[in-house]
């Protein structure tokens, strides 16, 4: 700013000397022209008295630095002073012989070959109708000034080195105010009055900006909340792929411990790239990853403005445990189709083997007794189906105030047939203690403990169940001699139709479902379940409250 006032008020200062050194050579020239017209006036009556008394004689007696031109009425030229008459032209035409044939008297200039002279020309008629005409040449203004260049130049010179001076400090003291000036806080000083709608306008910009960037800083912290905290990954593309906004989710999942800034360059995973390219062409796009910690769904939007892809968004959803669930249930109807079939086959055959007539009178009770034993345990079966059902559905059950002691002893004294078919011994120690539960559900869990405590023991074993408090917390523990469970399989006893022995758990009746029935029975009311076994030496599993 302070180089462009220097400028301009500097081209000025040089302009007004220019236009003012024209205006003295123009005054000048006009001034001497007057004076020339003044002197040949003077003249042209004085020559034309003299020719009017002694005719050409007088003329040529003539001794001046003018030109001395006498022309007839018909315009041919009798005289003249530098040329021979018989050779110019007919002035009949000319401005000034025109003027004084007709006035009297004629004033007329013109150029000369070269602009840097001008012919001045005063005429004046004669008694008998010619005319006397008397020119000089003066000098134009162009002349007059390439006369005067070196004084003007030096004149100029000075004048532009003031100029140079002024200009500069003029600058320096228009500017200054206006750099002192405090954006954050600006105010006006008394001597630069002028200064207060820009000051007043700066103050008004400042709240607008505090104001916006309080709200552009609240929306940011928003969407960092938001996005810091999903357990969903975010990421935010130009239309050349690079990541312009992301959260630690999505750098983590894609980037794997490396900076992410170009998604082709450093995504480590092509499906995302994938996505993104067709969100880039405008088509909504979905991928799933599988990674080494989990699964993860990659949806990729376009983002368009004014009808034009901008950019895309991508989403990275956790589906590990939807596809875990998904695996569970395809294996669960697999396996509840095979557990389903074993027995309704066994009662198929031996149906259709009585209704033939195909068994004897001595052996249909038996067919009878084997029909109703899978019967019963196909009807175990859909019930422990069902109460899983009613588990994973969220089912909300009655509850009230169950004597985990008294609720065992129940337990034990309807296996007690079983076990003695066993020959196990089923003993119980420890004391009274209450919890708030639903009490078919712990029923279930403490049936189902003890039942495989029962059927997995060996002949002559026992079972031991125990009640009591540890740490404040309400406890159940059931311990068996019996075969055990080897180490690599303890971690799947929980899954649901796994069974560590399953030739003795088919022949027992068992659905495989037991312990999957006890685990969601625990989570059902916040318990926590151990198990510890040793094989050939028994098992001993405790729920915690």
């Amino acid at each position: 700013m302070k180089g462009k006032i220097f400028r301009n008020n500097l081209l000025v200062g040089i302009l007004i000397m220019v236009l003012c050194a024209l205006l003295f050579a123009f005054v000048l020239f006009r001034y001497y022209q007057d004076r020339a017209f003044d002197q040949l006036d003077a003249e042209a009556a004085a020559i034309a008295a003299g020719t009017e008394l002694s005719g050409e004689t007088y003329l040529d007696a003539l001794d001046g630095q003018d030109r001395v031109t006498w022309v007839d009425t018909d315009g041919t030229v009798l005289y003249d002073s530098e040329a021979d008459p018989a050779e110019m032209q007919n002035h009949l035409d000319r401005e000034e012989i025109a003027e004084a044939m007709e006035k009297g008297q004629g004033e007329s200039s013109r150029w000369s070959e070269t602009l840097l002279e001008y012919n001045l020309y005063s005429a004046l008629r004669l008694d008998d109708g010619s005319v006397i005409r008397v020119s000089c040449t003066q000098s134009s203004v162009l002349a007059l000034l390439l006369r005067l260049v070196w004084p003007v130049l030096i004149i100029l010179a000075v004048a532009v080195l003031l100029c140079v001076l002024l200009s500069y400090r003029l600058a320096r003291q228009i500017v200054k105010p206006i750099n002192e000036i405090d954006l954050d806080h600006p105010m006006v000083d008394r001597k630069y009055s002028e200064l207060r709608p820009l000051v007043d306008r700066i103050r008004e910009q400042n709240r607008t900006i505090r104001g916006q960037m309080e709200e552009l800083t609240r929306k940011q912290q928003e969407f960092s909340a938001l996005t810091d905290n999903m357990c969903e990954g975010f990421l935010l593309l130009d239309d050349d792929m690079h990541v312009l906004s992301g959260n630690a989710a999505a750098l983590r999942v894609l980037g794997r411990d490396r900076e992410l800034q170009d998604l082709r360059r450093d995504c480590v995973f092509p499906a995302a790239v994938t996505a993104a390219e067709e969100a880039l062409t405008g088509t909504r796009s979905e991928a799933v990853q599988e990674l080494e910690d989990g699964v993860w769904q990659i949806i990729a939007d376009p983002i368009e403005i004014n009808d034009q892809v901008a950019g895309a968004a991508m989403l990275l959803v956790d589906v590990t445990e939807q596809e875990q669930r998904e695996r569970l249930r395809r294996e669960f109807s697999a396996n509840v189709s095979h557990e389903l079939k074993t027995p309704l086959t066994s009662i198929s055959g031996f149906a259709e083997l009585i209704s033939q007539g195909m068994v004897s009178q001595e052996k249909t009770q038996e067919f009878a007794g084997d029909i109703y034993r899978e019967a019963r345990r196909l009807l175990g079966l859909v019930d422990d189906i069902i109460r899983l059902s009613r588990l994973d559905e969220g089912a909300v059950f009655e509850t009230e105030t169950v004597d985990l002691y008294d609720l065992c002893a129940e337990f034990i004294a309807d296996l007690a047939p079983a076990a003695e078919g066993r020959n196990v011994t089923i003993s119980q120690e420890g004391s009274h203690v209450s919890v708030t539960g639903a009490r078919q559900l712990l029923g279930d869990l403490v049936f189902n403990l003890l039942d495989n405590a029962v059927q997995y023991n060996r002949d002559g074993g026992s079972v031991t169940v125990e009640t009591g408090t540890a740490d404040g917390h309400p406890f159940i523990t059931v311990s068996d001699t019996g075969t055990g469970i080897p180490y690599g399989e303890q971690s799947r006893v929980f899954e649901r139709f796994y069974r560590g022995d399953k030739s003795r758990s088919r022949q027992g009746g068992g659905t495989g479902l037991g312990l999957s029935i006890v685990k969601h029975a625990a989570q059902y009311h916040h318990a926590d379940v151990a198990l510890s076994s040793v094989p050939d030496e028994g098992t001993t599993v405790t729920v915690t409250f």
